[in-house]
């Protein structure tokens, strides 16, 4: 029975790195996206998972990098910020490229932001980057998959 606390220690640090690596970031296939001058660089969520998955349990973006959700035909889509730890601007994007709306989420929250129409993408960036850069609905998003330039 000596070994009993070496034990449970063991199964604890076990536990903890199964916690981590259940936490663990979905690597994303990346794309670069334009909003005029602009360069985004885009992780690409394609799949349902993918877009489940989002920009959950990440602590930071650098100044232009985002996500971009792909859903294919358009459809009525919202947006959630469950588990994802900053806070974060979408656009939703018609199937031209262009931007229908602009929400402000809220870190940790279950609201849902929804597309003002059916849109085909939805653009993931920080909170206040479309603001600060002057981007606003009505403008175009270059070099989305599936949309001719």
């Amino acid at each position: 029975m000596h070994n009993l606390p070496r034990i449970i220690r063991a199964l604890t640090v076990a536990s903890a790195l199964l916690a981590s690596a259940s936490q663990a970031q979905t690597q994303f296939p990346v794309t670069t996206l334009n909003a005029g001058i602009n360069l985004i660089k885009a992780e690409v969520a394609v799949s349902e998972a993918q877009r489940e998955q989002g920009l959950m349990f990440r602590e930071k973006l650098g100044p232009n990098e985002g996500m971009v959700f792909l859903f294919g035909a358009p459809q009525q889509v919202c947006m959630w910020m469950k588990n994802t730890l900053i806070p974060l601007s979408v656009a939703f994007i018609d199937q031209s490229g262009s931007i229908v709306n602009i929400e402000e989420m809220k870190e940790q929250t279950l609201d849902s932001h929804c597309g003002a129409q059916k849109v085909s993408y939805a653009l993931e960036m920080t909170s206040g980057w479309f603001k600060q850069k002057g981007i606003k609905p009505g403008m175009n998003i270059g070099g989305l998959p599936g949309v001719r330039q």
